[in-house]
């Protein structure tokens, strides 16, 4: 079955009733009430004033008059003091009946009990826009047609006292109840239309408010400096990069600064008066230097913004970018090139590699000759150390296909550090120089223990390489931090390392050694990363030695996260 649809009357009279109801329009609502309730009582004070006045010019009035303009204008100033404005429904309620029904008894009455050639007419003009713009349109009709009414009920009620000229009072009555039923139409349309244009306008300034929160947290989260500056050279705005390449140790400046205030800032300026001058976008290579202070090498790109319509200044928006950090994203795309180029070189040098080692061991049987056996040993070793940097290679650009399961990774941290400690002094000949110092008890840390000794392995061949013959001039230790969360180091008594190198410790193919295929470093850290693990470097004392730490921090076994090792995109055997 279908349901009839509701009459245009019905739905905008819901409509009306309903549109007051947000926040915005409440406030707009109890405006406009109070501007209609400052007019009643202004239009009472007339009247009572009218009234006096009639009566001093020695016009006979009516004592219901007077008192009628007194009681009409003590009842508005109740209303507006006392009544709390809101929203009227779609039918009459006793806020209403206290304003509306007020006004149009109060005029009704100065209307029928004049005595005097004044019209009160016009003041019914009050209620009707009082019901149309602040209520829905059932209730401005409802107003309009009760003042219709009224008019010719004065109008009949004259006839009956046989007054002339009725037929002409019939008329205007008519005529004035229409206009009253149009203006009640025309005002509450336009009443509607304001509502919803401020809700519009509210709800975009919302929108905008909100975008601008977010346009300023994208700006202050961004890796690149952004500075605003007008064509004076002040800093309208700067997110924290920008600061940080401007500030010179720990000073900040609060915008608008002026840019040319500070001689490091120089380049800065010339590069924004440039593209106010050319009128477009300049990019440059700057230097920001600080006394006593490194120079901060920028990429700085500007870009005008200019006011479509004219009505406001041009603003010149810059982005600087660290060239360091550029420099080594190059260097990380280069690296990344490399090691794809690497891999497919190292497979193609496996098979004539293993024919070579194979020819020589063959060869090693048949010499006799001292000195040739020392040849194809040499052969032999340096044959061997490819075929690890091979390995080593393509470990790092191959998947592995059989993955330990989740319970299979957990190991006892202390036996297993130790184990493997002691086989690497014992084949390495150096058990002196070692110490190992555990202190973990029964810890289990989330790893493999294959895994754990390709990590050692690597971090203690490291520190040999760079330690002294003392006693125990490399050292392994475990420490147990807080309850699940342990730590294993690797110390060693050698110099300390360069800043250069320093920062490029755990990058592939970085070795300050030239017999080095810079690949154990990055191998561990990419077994640390796969088990959730970290891996750093510090330089500590031990023993009041100085020397060089490397230490790695287990994830603790309680919060082991099992993830999905099939997309990691680096996986070492």
């Amino acid at each position: 079955m279908k349901m009839p649809l509701p009459s245009w009357r019905h739905t905008a009279s819901h409509a009306a009733a309903d549109a007051w109801k947000s926040d915005t329009a409440q406030g707009s609502f109890e405006r406009l009430w109070r501007v209609f309730m400052n007019a009643r009582i202004a239009i009472a004070v007339v009247l009572v004033a009218m009234q006096q006045a009639l009566h001093a010019l020695g016009t006979t009035l009516n004592p219901w008059t007077l008192a009628g303009c007194i009681a009409y204008f003590c009842a508005t100033l109740a209303v507006r003091f006392w009544a709390h404005p809101r929203p009227p429904s779609s039918s009459f309620d006793s806020l209403w009946l206290l304003t509306i029904g007020v006004d149009v008894m109060a005029f009704s009455l100065l209307n029928f009990f004049q005595s005097s050639p004044l019209n009160y007419t016009p003041l019914f003009a009050l209620p009707v826009l009082l019901a149309s713009v602040l209520g829905p349109i059932l209730l401005a009709f409802g107003t309009a047609a009760s003042v219709a009414l009224l008019l010719l009920a004065d109008v009949f009620w004259s006839s009956v006292h046989g007054r002339e000229e009725v037929n002409a009072q019939l008329l205007q009555a008519a005529l004035s109840g229409s206009g009253f039923f149009l203006m009640a139409l025309l005002a509450n349309q336009l009443a509607l239309r304001l509502v919803r244009e401020e809700k519009l306008t509210q709800e975009s300034q919302a929108a905008a408010r909100l975008q601008i929160q977010v346009n300023e947290l994208v700006v202050a989260t961004l890796v690149e400096g952004v500075l605003v500056m007008d064509a004076v050279g002040f800093v309208r705005s700067a997110n924290p990069t920008a600061r940080r390449f401007l500030a010179a140790q720990e000073n900040s400046y609060p915008v608008p600064f002026k840019l040319a205030s500070q001689p490091a800032w120089q380049p800065l300026a010339a590069l924004m008066q440039r593209t106010f001058t050319q009128q477009s976008a300049q990019e440059s290579h700057i230097s920001l230097v600080h006394p006593r202070l490194n120079a901060k090498r920028l990429q700085a790109r500007s870009r005008l913004v200019d006011s479509r319509d004219g009505a406001h200044e041009s603003l010149c928006v810059i982005f600087l970018d660290d060239l360091r950090e550029i420099e080594a994203r190059v260097r990380i795309e280069k690296l990344a090139a490399m090691g794809r180029m690497s891999a497919a070189v190292a497979h193609e040098i496996r098979n004539p590699l293993a024919a070579i080692s194979q020819a020589n061991a063959l060869l090693e049987e048949e010499l006799r000759d001292a000195a040739q056996r020392q040849l194809t040993g040499m052969i032999g070793q340096n044959a061997r150390r490819l075929a690890k940097i091979v390995d080593e290679v393509l470990n790092i650009s191959r998947a592995q296909q059989q993955i330990p399961p989740p319970q299979a990774t957990m190991l006892q941290l202390d036996e297993a550090v130790q184990q493997i400690a002691n086989e690497w002094a014992r084949q390495n000949a150096v058990v002196r120089q070692l110490g190992i110092h555990v202190d973990t008890g029964n810890t289990q840390v989330c790893f493999d223990n294959d895994h754990l000794r390709r990590l050692m392995l690597n971090l203690l061949d490291n520190a040999l390489r760079y330690a002294t013959d003392t006693p125990q001039a490399v050292e392994v230790s475990t420490q147990l931090l807080e309850p699940g969360q342990a730590r294993l180091a690797v110390w060693s008594d050698g110099q300390p390392l360069e800043e250069t190198v320093e920062i490029h410790l755990f990058e592939p193919f970085f070795s300050s050694e030239s017999r080095s295929s810079g690949l154990g470093l990055y191998i561990c850290r990419e077994l640390c990363e796969r088990y959730g693990a970290q891996i750093g470097y510090q330089r500590v004392l031990r023993r009041d030695i100085p020397g060089n730490e490397f230490f790695v921090m287990f994830q603790p076994a309680s919060q082991r996260i099992v993830t999905d090792l099939s997309s990691v995109d680096t996986i070492l055997v």
